[in-house]
């Protein structure tokens, strides 16, 4: 028996309306409703292609909801300076294009430093983002505190990338999929697909809860949870999640515009005036039986980054060694079971970084917290998403793994899924996204930043 998790305060997300009646056949099916899904039925329904999007909960639900809400370049992982800057185009134009807010503002962001040791290794990853000629420069102790005023003077300087911005993720995804229903996208929400149909080896169907939707191509955009489904279908995923915790202040008066990052705390204002706070670097990770069935996948990015991990024990590990391993499109499944995935927040992690700011910024000595919540991020060995056909299924295209990175590159992941999913040329290459790179050993080590 699989019980249902007791949800905490995840935050409110804007709503969107489930169309009525399953369509019995669509060109593609897309599974999830958050960043990535609803990026991607808004971009293949501008094209004109039949197109259903379920998700077993309510759209932006999971992380596309709890994240810090960056829309930046600077620190990504080379493999995507690309892809978001592509995303960034699309994000200037979506408030226009869907009529509605989604927060989207550019402001700047900046990776603070606090002695040269720490600046050199920001200043590595210039190295890294060269070829691509962004704007990313770095700063030191004079035009830092220009550009953020108020702190305790003891900073050594900051990259900072003026042309990054910042967007509301309780808004975002939910402009998109209203605007794809206007373009004629059918989304159901309280709507789990419990598996993929095939004919011929290739991908003929779905099933659903409610129930079948033919179909000749399905695009995997379930987060946390794609790594059990493909298991369903006998795919290997390397994929685990980890826990990161948030706050949220009041509107407060004095603080910086410009976001911040450094290993103890972040911060980026919001647009009602608040802050969205969170510790720099700390991920708890659930102890649970694919920590160990993966180990070896993971030991290479474990081994660089373990000072930003929390492992924890607790009755998760029950719970996913409960869940079934295969099923059928007419057993109940572990996605009807959990409609939101909605972890507590950790506080010793919260009040932490929440001490940590005050300390470096006295503007937030007065911060109100008027909400903390948490949210569970699918990641992968390399901290690179997966964006991938499969070569096993025929008609099945995997978009996950997207490692905390993926509210601001999702509307130029979207346009990338729709070209793959067209057969069209992508808008980038989307070699360094395939699956196969766990599979053949050439997975490269990360090379991003926070």
């Amino acid at each position: 028996m699989i019980t249902q998790v007791t949800p905490h305060r995840g935050p409110v997300v804007d709503p969107v309306d489930s169309n009525d009646k399953l369509p019995e056949e669509v060109d593609v099916v897309v599974i999830g409703g958050g960043i990535i899904g609803v990026s991607t039925a808004m971009f293949l329904a501008e094209r004109g292609v039949s197109v259903a999007l379920c998700e077993k909960g309510h759209i932006a639900g999971e992380q596309s909801s709890r994240n810090w809400g960056w829309v930046r370049k600077m620190g990504r992982d080379p493999r995507e300076i690309p892809l978001i800057i592509e995303s960034l185009k699309i994000w200037q134009t979506l408030n226009q294009k869907t009529e509605a807010e989604t927060g989207f503002k550019v402001t700047g962001i900046m990776y603070a430093a606090r002695d040269q040791a720490e600046m050199a290794k920001h200043e590595e990853w210039l190295q890294y983002s060269q070829p691509y000629q962004l704007d990313t420069k770095a700063i030191g102790k004079a035009e830092f505190e220009k550009l953020m005023p108020g702190s305790d003077g003891g900073f050594h300087g900051a990259l900072y990338t003026a042309s990054d911005a910042r967007a509301e993720p309780q808004k975002a995804g939910p402009a998109i999929a209203r605007y794809a229903q206007r373009l004629g996208a059918h989304i159901f929400t309280n709507c789990a697909v419990r598996t993929v149909e095939r004919q011929g080896g290739k991908v003929s169907g779905v099933v659903t809860e409610k129930g079948r939707i033919r179909c000749s191509q399905v695009v995997l955009a379930g987060g946390a949870w794609s790594g059990l489904f493909l298991g369903n279908l006998g795919i290997r995923l390397p994929q685990l999640t980890v826990i990161n915790s948030v706050m949220r202040t009041a509107p407060l008066e004095g603080a910086p515009e410009v976001a911040l990052w450094e290993r103890d705390y972040a911060f980026r204002k919001r647009m009602d005036g608040g802050y969205t706070i969170a510790d720099g670097a700390t991920n708890v990770h659930e102890l649970v039986p694919n920590s160990f069935r993966y180990l070896k996948d993971f030991l290479p990015a474990v081994r660089m980054e373990w000072r930003s991990y929390g492992l924890q024990l607790n009755s998760r590990f029950g719970l996913e060694a409960s869940w079934p391993k295969t099923w059928t499109g007419d057993e109940v499944t572990p996605f009807e079971k959990i409609r939101v995935n909605d972890p507590a927040p950790v506080e010793k992690v919260t009040k932490k970084a929440l001490a940590r700011l005050r300390q470096r910024f006295p503007a937030f000595a007065n911060a109100k917290i008027e909400q903390s919540w948490a949210g569970r991020i699918d990641v992968t060995p390399d901290i690179v998403p997966v964006i991938s056909h499969v070569d096993a299924l025929p008609g099945l295209l995997i978009a996950t793994g997207f490692s905390g990175h993926g509210f601001g590159i999702g509307p130029g992941a979207g346009k990338l899924i729709a070209d793959m999913v067209m057969g069209k040329d992508p808008v980038v290459d989307p070699t360094e996204f395939r699956l196969a790179r766990f599979l053949d050993g050439s997975t490269p080590r990360p090379m991003g930043h926070a």
